[in-house]
């Protein structure tokens, strides 16, 4: 556990300070903000789905920690490309991950690169933080609405 919890502290790092997909996607054919009130985290994702549903492209903007930023930077990466069902899918494979049992052993199956926010369910306020993107994301192919984590 101490090899994941040096990757997380890397990986969280890299993606803080050069985050992917940072940046207004025009056009994008799905939007909706989302904010975290306990901590001032804020996000805007878009996305452009093809007509087959599949994520053509994907952007963020936004501020907060550097959870927050990293977490959805990884989220763009991971999805881009990916079918909405694929999106959905991944979307509750990384919610269990960081709200699972943190003295039980992280399930890691199908969350790729992503495994390195198992340590984040050991603090109870960051799980928002590393969520934020994700039910923004959720919330933008859904129904457009702003999301929010309290």
């Amino acid at each position: 556990m101490s090899e994941l919890r040096e990757l997380y502290q890397t990986t969280i790092l890299d993606h803080n300070k050069q985050p992917r997909n940072f940046r207004s996607l025009d056009p994008s054919s799905h939007e909706a903000d989302g904010h975290n009130p306990l901590c001032g985290d804020q996000v805007t994702v878009q996305v452009r789905l093809s007509a087959d549903g599949t994520v053509e492209d994907i952007g963020f903007q936004g501020s907060g920690c550097a959870i927050s930023t990293a977490s959805a930077s990884m989220m763009t990466e991971a999805v881009k490309g990916k079918p909405l069902a694929d999106v959905h899918a991944l979307f509750d494979r990384f919610h269990d991950l960081v709200t699972s049992d943190p003295t039980e052993e992280p399930d890691l199956d199908g969350v790729g690169k992503l495994m390195v926010f198992a340590g984040v369910r050991e603090f109870p306020m960051r799980v928002k933080c590393a969520t934020l993107a994700w039910h923004t994301l959720k919330s933008a192919v859904e129904d457009g609405r702003t999301a929010r984590t309290e």
